[in-house]
């Protein structure tokens, strides 16, 4: 089965950053790494402000879906 790079890129928009609020802003697009070890326990895994990834509770964000262009942009800026 052949992945198209749309599915490779998964994108979160933060809805709650309350214990995170130097690591996550609020309303902040953000790029979801995939890890199925992490979704297991209800977890995601981000790239947050520190440019590097880590591990967050999925209730903290939300899936959104964005235009092609909006995409390559997002890439571009992370």
């Amino acid at each position: 089965m052949e992945i198209s790079a749309k599915t490779l890129h998964k994108f979160v928009v933060c809805i709650n950053n309350e214990d995170y609020r130097a690591s996550l802003e609020l309303h902040k697009i953000y790029r979801e790494i995939p890890d199925e070890d992490v979704a297991a326990d209800g977890d995601i895994r981000v790239i947050d402000e520190s440019g590097e990834d880590y591990i967050y509770p999925a209730s903290y964000f939300a899936h959104i879906n964005v235009s092609e262009d909006v995409e390559q942009s997002l890439l571009r800026a992370s």
